[in-house]
C-alpha cells in the first residue's frame, strides 16, 4: 500500500530528477526490478531523499504516472486555446474543431508521453491504486465541455449538456480513431483525418444552431 507518512515538498529540481530517474528505470527494467537505490543514484540524490519526498516506490510510480498525465492535460488546454478561442462565427467551427482534433491526435496521442503513460498503466497496473488507473481522470473531457459551454453562451452551438456533448465529440473524433485503428497518430496514419472530419461533421449536425 502507498505510504501515509507526511512527505516533504523539498526542492523542485530534486523532485523532478527523482521522477525522471524513476520513469526511465520503470520503463527499462520494470517496477519490481527497479530499486530505490538505483533511482536515487540515477537522480543523484540520497535514498533518504527519495523516501522523504515520495514515501515508497509505489507512491513514486503513481507520481510518475500523474506527472505524465498533468503534462498531457497542459497540452490539451494549450491546444484548446490555440484552436478554439475567439471564434465568433458558427461557420468557423468545422475547420476549428478538425484542427483541434488533429492536433490532439498528433501532438498528444502520437507523443512519447502518451505512449509512456499507456505502457506504464498497462504493465504496472498491479502497483497503481486500481486497475485502469487514469491520472487524467475526467479533466480532458471537462476542458472540452467548458469550451462547448462557452460556444453555447456565444450562440454558436446548441448544447443543453456540455459534458455529454464533449463525451460525444471525443468519441466521434480521435476516440473513434483509437477504437478502429488502435492509434490516433495522424502524422503516421492517413486514415485518421477522414475519420476526424466525418466525426466533426456528425457532431455539428447534432449540435449546430437551427
Amino acid at each position: 500500500m502507498p505510504t501515509t507518512k507526511t512527505l516533504r515538498e523539498g526542492s523542485a529540481r530534486k523532485r523532478a530528477a527523482i521522477l525522471q530517474a524513476a520513469r526511465e528505470l520503470f520503463l527499462a527494467d520494470g517496477f519490481d526490478r527497479s530499486s530505490v537505490d538505483a533511482i536515487a543514484a540515477r537522480a543523484e540524490v540520497s535514498k533518504r531523499t527519495v523516501y522523504d519526498y515520495f514515501g515508497d516506490k509505489q507512491t513514486l510510480l503513481q507520481a510518475v504516472v500523474d506527472a505524465i498525465g498533468q503534462s498531457m492535460i497542459t497540452t490539451i488546454r494549450q491546444t484548446l486555446d490555440d484552436t478554439l478561442s475567439e471564434l465568433t462565427d458558427a461557420g468557423e467551427l468545422e475547420d476549428a474543431l478538425v484542427e483541434f482534433s488533429m492536433r490532439i491526435a498528433t501532438d498528444m496521442l502520437g507523443s512519447a508521453e502518451y505512449a509512456t503513460l499507456q505502457r506504464l498503466v498497462r504493465t504496472e497496473s498491479g502497483h497503481l491504486p486500481h486497475r485502469g488507473y487514469n491520472s487524467m481522470a475526467d479533466t480532458p473531457d471537462e476542458a472540452v465541455a467548458e469550451r462547448f459551454a462557452a460556444f453555447a453562451d456565444a450562440g454558436l452551438l446548441d448544447v443543453p449538456d456540455a459534458r455529454l456533448a464533449a463525451d460525444q465529440f471525443i468519441a466521434l473524433t480521435f476516440g473513434v480513431a483509437l477504437d478502429r485503428l488502435g492509434s490516433a497518430n495522424a502524422a503516421e496514419d492517413p486514415r485518421v483525418r477522414p475519420l476526424v472530419v466525418e466525426g466533426v461533421r456528425t457532431f455539428l449536425r447534432a449540435y449546430r444552431i437551427r
